[in-house]
């Protein structure tokens, strides 16, 4: 995928970008948090780290792989919103955070997600995860299933809320690879994630993510904190159509987390942009094709392409295609047939390979006897 040709584009924070005539970027703000990791959402570009493959205990940020599933099961039409859940009495009992759902009584699944969600109640959670599952061990095994899936190496899920458990860990890349996938996968649920405040049976909770009010721009995710974790927050943002994420693990305080965040997404906003630079399946350019029943044929990416630059060198963007020679017919739409390259000054930003728009097929007899005899003097 592109997102993964683009991975490894990585600037030096620190450091002018060769053949960028642009001011240095400064180094990252010095954040007191066990560790962190700030990426674009678009081309998952590393805009700063620290700690950032360490293993750490996720508390309440677990709820971000349950909701993942959650979601899942929505979009698959096997769990539907007004579907009523009968509360267990594991869930019923659970500790830590509460939704106060009662045990034995219906709750709509709606009703459970933002309960999850807003709340952080576990009890909510496990009712969840229960429905889906049957048991919540069960359902455990989805959430490293998905966990392997997504890349997230340094990961481990013992329980669906975050509880504590010696093999229930993570790390804040792994939480900034489930953020972007559960924002990517299933955007038609991620408003739930900026939702302030929510009632359930008389009682009214508050987001635990300050972030909400305070910043205009940030519209999720979650909180976490128990006392061996300390503080968590995974926070994502939408400025002028550049969407980052952030994770913070460890930090001191609630306050400390919240300021950590906003630092880090301040930082990118800065001194970063995202730029789109290919619409997939736009024509980029035409190449002609021998023995083609028609040519020439229009070239482009299969998926959108964006870039992460420096905002001083966003002017400086340039894309050029190179298109391979003599291209011969039958070429489907997933032939590479050229590169697309993109820089910025003398900086190489992403290389790519380019695609025919539509199949070509093999022209009749007389065409490709014609273009086979062209090609000997060409």
């Amino acid at each position: 995928m592109l997102r993964l040709l683009l991975a490894s584009l990585l600037f030096t924070a620190a450091a002018v970008v060769p053949g960028f005539a642009a001011t240095p970027i400064p180094t990252a703000p010095d954040l007191d948090a066990r560790a962190y990791i700030l990426v674009d959402f678009r081309t998952d570009k590393t805009l700063a780290a620290k700690e950032a493959a360490a293993r750490m205990e996720p508390a309440s940020l677990t709820k971000l792989m349950t909701a993942y599933i959650v979601f899942q099961e929505l979009a698959a039409g096997k769990l539907k919103l007004d579907e009523a859940v009968t509360v267990s009495e594991k869930a019923w009992r659970s500790e830590g955070s509460r939704t106060f759902i009662e045990l034995g009584k219906p709750v709509p699944v709606q009703t459970l997600i933002l309960g999850m969600i807003v709340q952080s109640g576990n009890d909510a959670t496990i009712a969840l995860a229960e429905r889906i599952a049957g048991t919540e061990d069960t359902f455990v095994q989805l959430m490293n299933a998905n966990a392997k899936r997504l890349g997230m190496e340094g990961t481990h899920f013992e329980n669906s809320s975050g509880l504590p458990s010696p093999q229930h860990y993570t790390t804040a890349r792994d939480m900034s690879l489930l953020a972007i996938a559960l924002i990517r996968d299933y955007p038609q649920y991620y408003a739930w994630y900026s939702v302030k405040e929510f009632e359930f049976n008389g009682i009214k909770q508050q987001n635990r993510n300050g972030l909400l009010s305070r910043d205009p721009s940030v519209d999720g995710l979650k909180t976490g904190h128990t006392d061996s974790a300390g503080f968590c927050l995974v926070t994502s943002a939408l400025r002028d159509g550049m969407r980052v994420v952030s994770v913070v693990l460890g930090a001191k305080s609630f306050k400390g987390r919240e300021d950590a965040s906003g630092a880090l997404i301040n930082y990118a906003f800065t001194f970063y942009d995202t730029k789109l630079v290919a619409r997939g399946g736009t024509k980029l350019a035409s190449a002609p094709v021998w023995k083609a029943v028609a040519t020439p044929v229009d070239v482009g990416v299969n998926e959108d392409l964006y870039v992460t630059l420096p905002r001083s060198a966003s002017a400086e963007l340039k894309t050029t295609v190179d298109l391979q020679p003599r291209l011969i017919a039958p070429k489907s739409r997933t032939d590479d047939v050229g590169v697309l390259h993109v820089s910025a000054g003398a900086q190489t930003l992403a290389t790519v390979p380019v695609h025919p728009l539509t199949a070509v097929a093999e022209g009749g007899w007389w065409r490709r006897l014609i273009d086979t005899i062209r090609l000997w003097f060409a």
